[in-house]
């Protein structure tokens, strides 16, 4: 199996073998030798989903497995055993989960979901080939407004955070170059919508400045109305490109969307963008 995949495969294996024990994301990407922040967006593109709600709907059908097993199960201990803190926590994400409550999985002929546990498989389909390039860049700075999002809610709070930056009167003073993410906490990321820094010009109240170091970048293009194309190439980059790719290996916990041009309503097919990926020679 391709290495990459195989790492990603053991950080699988890890949480089925603790999902009645407590799970740190930190732990789970030890597995696959990445950081946090890079597992998280390589399993979600993976996966189709977050390595939280992973967990959450597999100890879910585990839990429902019990209590319709068994009629001696009782729903506050299985609620403990899977992470509950109290019954009412773990009733409510059951029926959220099985569209039925604890007490009702255990009647005879109860209707439960079942997600399965998955194995990462490497496929090549077309043989398409990715357009991308290495480049060297310099050490830069970034000026811009930076926010906190969680790694499970982040394709729809990023868009708000756009959207909220430009109805503000934002993108009078960041146009909006750069949309840059950084490593944080567990599952927290800092975004960054940013410009160049000029470092001539006074950082303005609100906005803050990070350094992206120097080094290789993989710059991949985006051709298209965004954020549709920017997104299609995003899940390419690392369901395909990367797993595939012998020569380059992930880099620092950062990465780079660069707008270059601004999207033309009438024309967005000819909207151009890139994303950059830090890499060094594997």
């Amino acid at each position: 199996m391709n290495g990459w995949v195989d790492g990603i495969q053991r950080a699988i294996e890890y949480m089925e073998d603790n999902l009645t024990e407590e799970l740190a994301v930190k732990d789970i990407a030890a597995q696959a030798y990445v950081s946090e922040f890079h597992f998280q967006r390589i399993f979600s593109v993976l996966c189709g989903f977050t390595v939280g709600e992973y967990i959450r709907n597999r100890r879910l059908t585990l839990a429902a497995q019990e209590l319709s097993s068994s009629s001696e199960a009782r729903v506050i201990d299985i609620a403990l055993k899977y992470g509950y803190d109290s019954p009412d926590s773990f009733s409510r994400a059951f029926t959220k989960f099985h569209g039925i409550s604890p007490t009702a999985a255990k009647e005879k002929g109860a209707s439960l979901r079942y997600a399965a546990p998955i194995r990462i498989k490497l496929t090549l389909e077309g043989g398409i080939m990715m357009e991308y390039k290495i480049v060297e860049k310099s050490a830069f700075t970034v000026m811009g407004r930076s926010r906190s999002f969680n790694m499970d809610t982040s394709y729809e709070e990023i868009p708000k955070f756009w959207d909220e930056h430009y109805s503000t009167g934002g993108g009078e003073t960041v146009c909006g170059m750069y949309g840059v993410c950084l490593d944080g906490e567990g599952k927290n990321f800092e975004y960054m919508i940013a410009d160049n820094y000029l470092p001539w010009n006074e950082v303005p109240e609100g906005y803050t400045t990070r350094v992206i170091p120097a080094g290789a970048w993989a710059v991949f293009p985006c051709r298209g109305a965004l954020p549709k194309a920017l997104q299609d190439v995003n899940t390419r980059i690392w369901s395909e490109w990367l797993p595939n790719c012998k020569e380059y290996k992930l880099a620092g916990n950062y990465n780079l969307e660069v707008y270059l041009t601004m999207p033309d309503p009438e024309h967005p097919e000819n909207t151009y963008s890139e994303i950059w990926v830090p890499v060094e020679k594997a």
